[in-house]
């Protein structure tokens, strides 16, 4: 369903979100070694949230990549229309082309409800709202270290 950017793309700002501020900036090295993730894939996609300013990003011997205030108050779906450019909780969870309400694969009943549930939570919930979330809960964006 999500793509491979996606998800780093989510779990890097999500990361920005718990760590980083104004004075606490982070490098795609640093993001990509905390969540097990290909250091050149995440490099490219924080450039491109930089750009789009999902997340924000300062150069020199200080700089890095992290949130402002007006980045938290962004919806998570903000960050899948920079990545996927399309609306990826349309497509068939099994990749038929021509899944529907009207010509159902074998598991488009059952994911329905739980893509809509996604779509609606990430329509709606701003970065910080989630970050929040997931440290109420105890969740994790890596299990790097994790046994």
């Amino acid at each position: 369903m999500l793509s491979n950017a996606s998800k780093y793309a989510i779990r890097a700002v999500l990361f920005l979100a718990e760590k980083s501020n104004k004075h606490n900036k982070f490098g795609a090295a640093q993001i990509a070694d905390a969540l097990a993730i290909p250091a050149h894939f995440i490099a490219k996609i924080l450039q491109q949230l930089a750009k789009k300013q999902i997340i924000t990003s300062t150069k020199g011997p200080t700089g890095g990549f992290y949130l402002s205030q007006k980045n938290l108050d962004l919806k998570v779906c903000d960050i899948l229309d920079e990545i996927e450019l399309k609306n990826v909780f349309e497509d068939c969870f099994l990749g038929l082309p021509a899944c529907g309400d009207d010509n159902p694969c074998p598991v488009h009943h059952l994911v329905n409800e739980f893509k809509h549930k996604i779509l609606l939570k990430f329509e709606h919930q701003t970065i910080s709202e989630f970050s929040s979330e997931i440290q109420k809960e105890g969740t994790h964006l890596t299990l790097k270290g994790i046994i």
